[in-house]
């Protein structure tokens, strides 16, 4: 990185989890000019307690900080949390980049200045499922930077080990559910009575993979309340009774999963636009449910905690734009 790129530096923004770091040196238009990733994540520090925070945070940013010892510095995820560097008490729904700014947390850094940690939000309402959410709300922060039209009303989903499905209204988090669909796929398919059908190391044909994911998004439209369990079972007894080769029977528990968490998580979304964030090969394998239920996401997005770490750094004052009243 040349020096007039340090030059133009005005935010450093650090996406930190559970198995990864990732940090970003920004401009002050919210653009990002340099990333850095680390596998040091919360629970893969190179040794433990704040010690570990502090060479993790330097290896990565140090040399930025080094250049620049005045850039604020905004970090969002894990990092937060009970076992994170510094605990950020969730915010409450309806939350939006203010009301993250108003419960942030500082924490010293060790190299001259402070890190301002971003809370998880969370839905606690009486006669509402509790819920909880901690890095995901600064990708939503940003998904709503970079399309403003959806802060009327949307639906934000995020699939993952723990996918999220956020309602959006006014520009805030006004409820969201967690659905444990990569976890539970995890668990069945290597450690199951189910996994004793699937190879793990077959190369099957796609479009038959394909058809079977797709058989499994329809057994999924098709289920009553309460079915999951008995289809899950299914799989098992479609690949024993011949009815789908066992090379198949893992991208149809895929679909079934999948399936099931769309058909819960649209329930009530007519009109709203949704947007998929994430992984692209993940959103891809949800688009193409999706599709299957003809439905159509408004966008399909990468990572974005840049953008969403930058509107969160607006918000807490930290950073402002040249007009900026915020």
């Amino acid at each position: 990185m040349n020096e007039s790129s340090h030059a133009n530096a005005a935010l450093i923004a650090i996406d930190w989890g559970t198995s990864s770091l990732r940090g970003f040196l920004m401009d002050g238009a919210g653009r990002v000019l340099e990333e850095r990733a680390s596998p040091h994540g919360i629970q893969n520090l190179p040794m433990p307690g704040i010690a570990g925070f502090e060479a993790a945070f330097a290896a990565v940013c140090g040399d930025w900080l080094g250049n620049r010892p005045a850039l604020p510095v905004v970090a969002c995820g894990m990092v937060g949390s009970a076992q994170g560097w510094k605990e950020a008490p969730y915010a409450a729904c309806p939350a939006d980049a203010s009301a993250l700014a108003a419960q942030a947390v500082k924490v010293p850094t060790g190299l001259g200045g402070s890190m301002l940690i971003a809370p998880g939000v969370k839905q606690d309402a009486p006669g509402v499922m509790p819920d909880v959410m901690r890095g995901e709300e600064i990708q939503i922060a940003g998904a709503l930077a970079l399309h403003p039209e959806l802060a009327d009303r949307a639906r934000i989903v995020l699939p993952g080990t723990h996918s999220k499905w956020a309602v959006i209204a006014e520009s805030r988090i006004t409820g969201f559910a967690t659905h444990m669909t990569g976890e539970v796929f995890a668990l069945l398919s290597r450690h199951s009575i189910l996994s004793r059908l699937m190879p793990e190391h077959a190369a099957p044909n796609a479009a038959a993979c394909q058809a079977a994911f797709a058989q499994g998004v329809a057994a999924a439209q098709d289920s009553g309340g309460g079915d999951l369990l008995h289809a899950m079972f299914a799989t098992r007894t479609l690949g024993l009774l011949g009815h789908l080769p066992h090379e198949v029977l893992r991208d149809y528990l895929s679909g079934l999963l999948i399936g099931h968490e769309l058909v819960a998580g649209l329930r009530g979304a007519a009109g709203a636009g949704l947007v998929l964030i994430g992984d692209p090969g993940l959103c891809a394998r949800y688009a193409e449910a999706l599709a299957l239920l003809d439905v159509s996401p408004a966008a399909v997005l990468p990572n974005t905690a840049p953008e969403g770490l930058f509107r969160f750094a607006r918000a807490a004052g930290v950073i402002r734009l040249e007009g900026d009243t915020r």
